[in-house]
């Protein structure tokens, strides 16, 4: 039977539970043990699909198709396992499942209530990953203790000990210990009453997190241990730290993963060489490299959470210090694109929806086509390239995509047939993992190593067949299809540094230790620009000083 460990939080949102429970995951696996994870959200939502960038940040996919919270690509990343729609439940699913069964007739006539059968259902979503071949769940707790919306939640996780035994399940609450400023103290009242309202609700943690910006004293651990009636041990500093991958060290230094194996009867000790000397590896990445990401929710850089980790990833593979530059989309729009995006080495265009900002994608299109600078279009920006080279380059000069206008004489990104007559937002869209055949000799191909991928997708328009050849005998290169040669899924331009497009997702799909290729070479020609930029600029400034000194020789 798989051990089971649930991770709430409270005092305030965004503590850091889901890195909490990434890094204790990563831990368990350095000890030898089969970990998965999985996040249950409060909201009525029955999936993040359909939800505002701007509150929400990115929707992660799973390779089955599965629209999930951005947590799954923490946990993803960190425990390097590929997780599925069944990582993710939500209070919308919970309550869509039960009354789906008792439509069905399936509780025979009975009355359905949150107690037994919204927390039941909760239970077997818990169960449903906890396969023969786990041998830890870390389940993590979304909202904050106190909410109306967790009660649910927490009466279905206390539940769930008392079904599984008391030596199978811990429990990991997340707190904040704040620093007061005109008192100079750190503050353990928030953590106390936290603790106090998850035992109000039948939960005594047995391990409690403290978030903080400054490392807590051995006198503030003892007086929480005391207040909140958990082992001295069992309270654990988890402050600021320099880089997220930083953290699953900082954690095993102050004995997480020990102590909740002592809870859970798990033997073995974990061997911390590998994380030890990828975090070296990053610390030791200083080469400065300036990447440009053209978006409209940069407000919220959750938004693009899986990219900006990608990039460093990439960035950790080369010893180079990316320096994310957030370029506000709508500011880049006609004339604008030199003034903003000059000073890059890289530009790259993320997927979205809309058409606010648009025009300021296809404008970094062409400035970075024009200017030799490297450029990675993902999703969206695969559609920007396509649609700026179609207008620019071949002629076609009100090309665009029927998302955005309709009647569009040239629609080079059109709807798919099957979305054609859809409705429903939610779940609609090319899903989850596909194949791609790469073209031998293109940069996508050299960059995989590979002529069959498979890449996840979020998308409802695609690039349209029937100007395949147009572009194509104008210079643009459809890289990567379908198997069956129908789709186009990657774009390229041959004789450019790198100016590459996908229709999907890579960004989903990249490890901290083992970036995305496509990442990974798009960054080697940022580097490469900047390295070939900087010696210009030396020559230049060589030949100046060397003419600078004329008139003194001559004198």
């Amino acid at each position: 039977m798989p051990k089971h460990i649930f991770v709430t939080g409270g005092v305030a949102s965004s503590l850091g539970k889901g890195l909490t429970a990434s890094s204790l995951g990563r831990l368990l696996k350095l000890r030898g043990l089969r970990v998965t994870l999985q996040k249950l959200d409060p909201y009525i939502n029955i999936d993040p699909g359909t939800m505002n960038p701007f509150e929400h940040g990115e929707v992660f996919v799973t390779d089955d198709g599965g629209e999930t919270d951005l947590d799954l690509g923490h946990y993803e990343r960190f425990i390097d396992e590929n997780l599925s729609r069944n990582s993710n439940a939500t209070t919308g699913s919970i309550y869509q499942a039960v009354l789906a069964a008792e439509r069905r007739g399936d509780y025979l006539g009975k009355t359905v209530q949150v107690i037994p059968h919204i927390t039941d259902e909760i239970k077997r979503r818990v169960e449903r990953v906890a396969r023969d071949d786990v041998d830890v769940v870390i389940t993590e707790v979304g909202g904050t203790v106190g909410d109306i919306e967790i009660l649910p939640f927490l009466e279905a996780i206390r539940q769930f000990r008392n079904m599984v035994g008391r030596d199978n399940v811990c429990y990991i609450h997340v707190t904040l210990v704040p620093f007061i400023g005109p008192s100079g103290e750190q503050k353990t009242k928030p953590t106390q009453h936290s603790v106090t309202e998850l035992r109000s609700r039948g939960i005594q943690p047995d391990v409690i997190v403290c978030r903080s910006e400054e490392p807590l004293s051995d006198d503030l651990k003892r007086k929480i241990s005391s207040l909140c009636d958990v082992e001295e041990r069992a309270v654990v500093n988890a402050a600021d730290a320099k880089n997220i991958y930083e953290l699953p060290l900082i954690l095993h230094d102050e004995g997480l993963d020990d102590f909740v194996c002592d809870v859970l009867r798990i033997e073995g000790q974990p061997d911390l060489t590998y994380w030890e000397q990828f975090v070296a590896k990053v610390e030791a990445a200083v080469t400065p490299v300036r990447i440009g990401l053209i978006g409209k929710y940069i407000e919220l850089p959750d938004a693009y959470l899986s990219v900006v980790e990608s990039l460093k990833h990439a960035g950790f593979h080369h010893g180079a210090d990316v320096e994310i530059v957030w370029v506000q989309s709508e500011s880049v729009e006609g004339l604008l694109a030199a003034g903003q995006l000059d000073h890059l080495d890289g530009v790259v265009i993320p997927g979205g929806f809309g058409y606010r900002g648009f025009e300021g994608k296809i404008a970094a299109a062409r400035y970075s086509r024009e200017e030799g600078v490297p450029c990675l279009g993902l999703c969206l920006g695969l559609q920007a390239m396509t649609i700026e080279f179609a207008r620019d380059v071949v002629g076609l000069v009100d090309a665009n995509s029927t998302e955005f206008d309709p009647t569009t004489h040239h629609p080079v990104i059109d709807l798919m047939l099957e979305q054609r007559g859809i409705e429903d937002k939610g779940g609609t869209m090319r899903l989850g993992a596909y194949y791609a055949v790469l073209a031998s000799g293109s940069q996508v191909a050299a960059a995989y190593g590979d002529p069959v991928v498979s890449e996840r997708h979020r998308h409802r328009y695609e690039f349209n067949e029937r100007y395949r050849n147009q572009l194509e005998e104008a210079g643009l290169w459809c890289s990567g299809t379908s198997p069956d040669n129908r789709l186009v899924e990657f774009i390229e331009l041959p004789g450019h540094p790198f100016w590459v497009g996908t229709q999907a997702h890579p960004e989903f799909k990249s490890r901290p230790d083992r970036p995305h290729p496509l990442f990974r070479e798009f960054v080697a020609a940022a580097l490469a620009r900047r390295s070939a930029t900087t010696e210009t600029t030396d020559d230049d400034v060589d030949t100046a000083s060397v003419i600078g000194s004329e008139p003194s020789l001559s004198t």
